[in-house]
């Protein structure tokens, strides 16, 4: 495992625990971090969140995560050892959504065949 990828896996742990402990913005609601992908210089990570709102709601949870940006950069230089603290950006993980998207699709294909196949 990688470096960076190490550092991913602490950047989710150590943001998991602040944002549910510490941070208190009310637009920030239910969030689940699914990934960190860090650069391979350590200054620069791409945190990928799921949120169970929808629309604006989603919109204003993803403003008020890019708003505590530098409280929790702050925070994550007082919990780690790292030599550097890498800058935080904040993206709505749709992969979820995409999977169901794709199941939904195939689940109407595999009925429509069954259905051609009883017709005949």
């Amino acid at each position: 495992m990688s470096r960076s990828a190490r550092v991913g896996d602490l950047l989710i742990e150590e943001l998991s625990d602040l944002l549910l402990r510490e941070i208190k913005d009310p637009r920030i609601g239910f969030v689940t971090i699914t990934e960190a992908e860090v650069s391979d210089d350590l200054r620069h990570a791409r945190v990928y969140v799921v949120t169970h709102e929808t629309g604006e709601e989603r919109q204003r949870t993803l403003e008020g995560l890019q708003s505590a940006r530098s409280y929790l950069r702050a925070a994550l230089g007082r919990r780690l050892r790292l030599r550097y603290i890498p800058e935080l950006t904040f993206c709505i993980d749709e992969t979820l959504e995409r999977g169901l998207r794709i199941h939904e699709i195939l689940k109407s294909l595999e009925t429509g065949e069954k259905l051609d196949g009883q017709g005949s």
